[in-house]
């Protein structure tokens, strides 16, 4: 399997372990403490998995080195079944949750708190939801058996340089935006953040979603309010979702347009609709970000991206 028509797959995988994780929580999910050191951040961590388009940083778990996907999508973090057994992690809590991918398959778990460094940055009492991470834990994958998600990144600023490949952990406290980045409009959306997009000029909100690795992916609903289901050609595909595979069908919008960013002739997988609350319309990915610099507060609802040099791509 080539690398880029896995990533091109697995870019729907946030529609699983991201726009379709939403999980149900019957209590409280306590908030992670997180230590920065001086100089407020963990510094910068490179990607491990460095021809993905995800960003993906080591981190410390019991004593042991594990690879994490940063996922702005993702409700909650999320912990593959099979770590928590290797690592003999204890530190369980009952909470019935349901957790959903694109497939319609739902898994019950439970949880466990984690206690990880990410860099010079220490996490404590993480609230992470165990579940069968499948192909994305997999080797074969990409090897993440780790996901960070909203619950983390509410409390700092993720800071990436896609071109250099590495991504850092600021404290929001003393996070300062360079002036070389420019504010983009976005909202809370729950505990996402979301922005609008246009495609082929229907104007459609999305989910900023950094464990996606395409442009972007639609739901059926919102592919026909884009008109993308006129009856153009269109391929299959597939995408990681939790525990296995899932059909996509793949087809070409002729424009996508991110606040001051036009591309053309974009491939856009478009999931069936789900009847699950809260469930996203579309996933806005990191392609959105190619070789630029982004500064993502979740928590206080703000993204800054550096400009494109050519703003019309494809």
């Amino acid at each position: 399997m080539r690398r880029r028509s896995f990533l091109i797959r697995a870019g729907a995988a946030a529609a699983a372990v991201g726009g379709g994780l939403w999980l149900k929580d019957h209590v409280i999910w306590r908030r992670p403490a997180l230590r920065f050191p001086d100089g407020g951040t963990s510094g910068w961590s490179p990607f491990v998995v460095h021809d993905a388009a995800t960003p993906t940083v080591r981190v410390r778990i019991a004593g042991r080195e594990v690879t994490a996907l940063i996922d702005s999508g993702a409700q909650y973090s999320v912990i593959d079944r099979a770590l928590v057994e290797e690592l003999g992690l204890t530190s369980f809590f009952d909470m019935p949750m349901v957790a959903y991918g694109v497939g319609g398959q739902p898994q019950v778990g439970r949880g466990v708190t984690l206690d990880l460094t990410i860099g010079s940055l220490s996490v404590g009492g993480l609230r992470t939801a165990i579940l069968d991470l499948g192909p994305l834990a997999a080797e074969a994958g990409l090897s993440a058996p780790l996901v960070l998600g909203q619950d983390l990144l509410g409390e700092a600023v993720l800071d990436l340089n896609m071109k250099g490949r590495r991504a850092r952990l600021a404290d929001p406290a003393d996070h300062v935006v360079s002036p070389a980045l420019r504010p983009v409009p976005v909202k809370r959306s729950g505990t996402a953040l979301s922005a609008e997009v246009t495609v082929e000029g229907a104007v459609i909100r999305a989910v900023i979603d950094t464990g996606f690795s395409s442009l972007i992916s639609l739901s059926q609903g919102a592919a026909e309010t884009a008109g993308l289901l006129d009856g153009r050609a269109e391929t299959a595909g597939s995408s990681i979702v939790l525990g296995g595979v899932a059909r996509a069908r793949v087809i070409e919008a002729r424009t996508v347009t991110f606040g001051d960013d036009l591309w053309r002739g974009v491939r856009t997988p478009v999931f069936a609709d789900s009847p699950l609350p809260n469930y996203p319309d579309a996933l806005l990915g990191v392609a959105a970000f190619e070789d630029r610099d982004v500064s993502l507060d979740l928590g206080r609802g703000r993204l800054h991206v550096s400009p494109q040099m050519d703003l019309t791509v494809g």
